[in-house]
């Protein structure tokens, strides 16, 4: 995770001298606006996998030393197929639809819809606390 913290870090510090010179070379507010929200974001972003970085082991691709072999091995569960993932764009299309003509019904219809379907996604595979793998 050093390695992902320090890209955004590196990207968020350009993107400051991006937005002063931009500000002082164009006079033009909406691009500068723009790269001190982005260098924002990155800043979050790197900050949370610096955060991050402290706290687990280091992984091979930290580590100086470390041979490609190291990093072999299962990387986690991957679902081979679900269909939860197309409710979620569908639910989130819903809601992008309400708010562009401003229906506030069909706009608490699909944040219900997205919370409903991103449940279903986060617990497709769970078959309780107490059940053996």
């Amino acid at each position: 995770m050093k390695v992902e913290a320090a890209i955004f870090n590196i990207v968020s510090v350009l993107l400051v001298v991006f937005a002063v010179v931009y500000g002082f070379w164009a006079k033009e507010p909406i691009g500068t606006t723009a790269l001190t929200l982005s260098a924002g974001l990155t800043i979050l972003i790197g900050g949370f996998f610096w955060f991050i970085s402290r706290r687990i082991d280091a992984r091979p691709e930290d580590r100086k030393d470390a041979e490609i072999a190291d990093g072999a091995g299962e990387l986690g569960f991957f679902s081979p197929a679900s269909y939860w993932p197309l409710g979620i764009a569908l639910s989130a299309a819903l809601t992008a639809l309400g708010l562009a003509f401003f229906y506030v019904w069909l706009v608490l219809i699909g944040l219900g819809a997205v919370l409903f379907t991103v449940g279903g996604l986060l617990f497709e595979y769970y078959v309780g606390q107490n059940a053996h793998s």
